[in-house]
């Protein structure tokens, strides 16, 4: 009943928004002509001023969910929250680093620090209970106006999040519609969780508390970042988690992406709560860029064409799933605190996670850092530095732990056809 009183006095405001975010379809336009309509409309309605940058416990985050809600509830679908569609959290974060180790003034500054009230959005495209059920699931929460996270610097501003994750959610609502209109033989529940950008709160919590049985899932499939598709690439992790993916993907990959795979189930986003709990799981992404986690993640640099890919994809992938009873599970070898490299220094640079070459290739630089310093550039791929080959990203983290703030080190660059060493100074 408490979250249904919340919604009263924001629905108001969300039908507005529909309205402004409409949109008409002309008798000859294409079916992808209008599914990129339906795209764009959901990625600028989340991405909108008006949803005050959706961060987990601000009254963005409430008109978000709200949004969230209606549209799924358009598609006439079945609620499978707490309460409603909604699955409520609460989350009380660490005070500063500074408070621990303090005596009376931590104890202080941890009673000060407000618990934070988080919703998941979560639906489903049967209302029978049964087995085999496919999550498919994408946060719909951003980081507001800056703060923790935000790799601006400069006043607070609003931190639109269109690719990240306006873009995830506007494919997992494109895939309820057409779930809806052909109904799979086994339930799906569409999760839209929020609380990821402060560390996988409400998929965590979905898993301690699961609305339907953990025991039930089939598989779950996240999207996350899908809006900004460079040629054809796509990024697939957590495809160790069954011996069968590799195979699945192939076998429904029609359209000829070039995909990316990595095995580990664990990763920076809400698949991995639920590979921790045993259950296979795949993760989409169109790779990082210059605009991640700043002001400048708009809507129209989003490529539609390539959510649209994203999206026939993993709809193939859900069909062919749905046929299938069950699906195995494998734990995968991920790196553990004693072989994953610890490290006091940074370079300042965003890797570029798609990059399947030699070495470790820049895909932006903070300003102010020490990359950034030496005049590094977003394109070059490091190569070496001081006497330690950079070979990937793992022995490009196994140079920075040898290093301390203060030190000055010579890092190689391939700028291009040329051959680039800059003296950088480590913070």
């Amino acid at each position: 009943m408490k979250a249904t009183i919340q919604f009263e006095g924001v629905y108001t405001a969300i039908f507005g928004l529909f309205l402004l975010f409409g949109f008409g379809c002309a008798p000859s336009e294409s079916a992808d002509e209008v599914a990129s309509k339906r795209l764009l409309a959901h990625v600028e309605a989340l991405a909108s001023p008006a949803m005050e940058g959706r961060e987990t416990g601000t009254h963005g985050e409430l008109l978000a969910s709200a949004w969230l809600d209606s549209v799924f509830n358009s598609i006439d679908l079945v609620a499978r929250g707490d309460s409603g569609s909604i699955q409520t959290f609460h989350y009380k974060p660490h005070p500063p680093m500074q408070m621990h180790g303090m005596g009376d003034s931590a104890v202080l500054g941890m009673a000060l620090v407000q618990e934070i009230e988080g919703r998941n959005v979560l639906f489903s495209s049967n209302s029978e209970e049964s087995s085999g059920w496919g999550v498919l699931a994408a946060h719909y929460d951003h980081l507001g106006y800056g703060g923790e996270g935000s790799l601006f610097r400069g006043e607070p501003r609003l931190h639109a999040g269109a690719d990240d994750n306006a873009s995830g959610v506007a494919a997992m609502v494109e895939l309820a519609r057409r779930f809806a209109l052909d109904t799979p033989e086994h339930p799906v529940l569409w999760a839209g969780f929020s609380g990821e950008e402060k560390g996988l709160w409400g998929s965590n919590h979905f898993c301690k508390h699961p609305t339907i049985g953990l025991d039930s899932i089939k598989y779950m499939i996240n999207l996350d970042m899908v809006g900004r598709m460079h040629g054809d690439t796509l990024a697939v992790y957590g495809t160790g988690t069954s011996p069968e993916w590799m195979n699945l993907l192939q076998a429904c990959n029609e359209d000829s992406l070039i995909l990316i795979p990595s095995e580990s189930g664990v990763g920076p986003s809400d698949h991995t709560s639920f590979y921790l709990v045993d259950i296979p799981v795949l993760h989409f992404f169109t790779g990082q860029h210059p605009d991640y986690h700043k002001p400048s993640d708009t809507p129209e640099k989003i490529n539609i064409e390539g959510i649209i890919k994203v999206v026939d994809f993993v709809e193939r992938i859900m069909r062919t799933l749905d046929q299938k009873s069950d699906w195995p599970f494998t734990p995968t070898v991920d790196q553990d605190k004693d072989s994953t490299p610890s490290f006091k220094v940074t370079l300042g640079v965003i890797p570029d996670y798609l990059f399947d070459g030699r070495g470790m290739r820049i895909d932006g630089v903070s300003e102010g850092r020490p990359a950034a310093n030496s005049n590094l550039q977003r394109g070059d791929v490091v190569v070496s530095i001081d006497t330690v080959q950079v070979i990937d990203m793992m022995s490009y983290m196994q140079a920075l732990s040898l290093f301390n703030a203060g030190e000055t080190s010579t890092v190689v660059v391939q700028r291009g056809s040329d051959t680039v060493a800059v003296d950088v100074t480590w913070d």
